[in-house]
């Protein structure tokens, strides 16, 4: 999703504390690595009892937690142990992440399947290697991948078959409303949460709400902020904003481009006009996994979805024979427009 940074989850690095501006303020942020890349949380100390140590202290533990429970690099995590067979009794993160994943997978006709790890391992995307399989091979991993094969309690509905999951589509937006939460819940009014997709609230240490830089999808646009199509402005509301796009992670062969973003439908990587796909909605995690899930779709399809909604907002950038254009939503309100 844009994911400004690939959401593998990586191991977590001891945060470091800064203040985000000068002194007198009472604005501060955290700092560190996390889920394959870095990651940022600034807020507004201001009213808040607790101090900052225990502060980081707090949003160190919420990483850990998710590194151990949900990350498919980390070969100790409940995930990992869950992929290769080994009995595990999932803590309530695991539980929540699964329940939310199934509601997304019901709601979206498979279009979001987080159990269509495979798909992603065999075309290169996922956390083996691999590339242009064949459709025999395609066939065969669409026989073992589906949330309609795993029951509520995370057993195998079909005997012999155990589908592996990947929840990489919602992991990075889900761990910033944990983090987010965690905030509210000791005072914080004004925050902007950074785990690779964005929960920000409140107004930054200018006095105005918060806003966010949407890249450029360009191939090769590699560092975020760098090359800006446009920037959302936010209200003071709290929001989910998540871009995915398929300009960081791709390869090409034998002269055509292969994108990240697989139909788990269909088992093969979306070749339509979408370049990505801006979602603003009231937590991050439903942004983050409606903007995949706009990347699966195409552009027509996104846009008549987003529409439909009366809780989403949402910024499209596409190619036009060529050109780059943008269509966004009555109400997602661009800085300066």
């Amino acid at each position: 999703m844009n994911r400004l940074l690939n959401f593998f989850f990586a191991a977590l690095a001891v945060s470091l504390v800064i203040s985000s501006c000068s002194v007198e303020t009472s604005y501060r942020q955290l700092t560190g690595y996390a889920q394959g890349g870095t990651y940022s949380v600034k807020f507004n100390m201001k009213g808040v009892k607790t101090g900052l140590n225990e502060i980081q202290a707090a949003v160190d533990s919420i990483l850990t937690l998710v590194d151990t429970t949900l990350s498919g690099y980390n070969k100790g995590s409940q995930l990992s142990r869950y992929n290769t067979g080994q009995a595990v009794e999932p803590n309530e993160m695991f539980k929540e992440v699964f329940s939310l994943s199934r509601e997304f997978y019901d709601e979206t006709e498979g279009a979001l399947d987080v159990a269509s790890g495979p798909l992603f391992d065999i075309w290169g995307f996922g956390f083996t290697s691999g590339s242009s399989p064949s459709r025999e091979t395609i066939d065969s991993v669409l026989a073992v991948c589906g949330m309609d094969k795993i029951d509520s309690g995370m057993a195998s509905t079909i005997p012999g078959i155990q589908p592996r999951l990947n929840f990489n589509a919602i992991a990075q937006g889900y761990t910033s409303d944990k983090i987010a939460g965690y905030l509210r819940s000791i005072g914080v009014k004004d925050m902007l949460v950074d785990i690779g997709e964005i929960y920000c609230e409140g107004v930054n240490q200018r006095g105005v709400p918060w806003s966010i830089g949407i890249d450029r999808p360009v191939d090769g646009n590699m560092t975020p902020g760098a090359d800006l199509d446009g920037i959302w402005q936010g209200d003071g509301s709290g929001k989910g904003v998540v871009t995915s796009g398929n300009y960081r992670k791709y390869y090409e062969k034998d002269g055509r481009k292969y994108s990240h973003t697989i139909d788990p439908r269909t088992g093969y990587p979306v070749d339509h006009n979408l370049l990505s796909a801006t979602i603003v909605a009231p937590d991050a995690v439903t942004a983050d996994a409606y903007a995949t899930f706009c990347m699966v779709i195409g552009l027509d399809k996104a846009r008549e979805f987003i529409d439909s909604r009366s809780d989403l907002e949402g910024y499209l950038i596409y190619d036009d024979a060529g050109t780059m254009r943008e269509w966004a939503s009555s109400g997602f309100k661009l800085a300066g427009k």
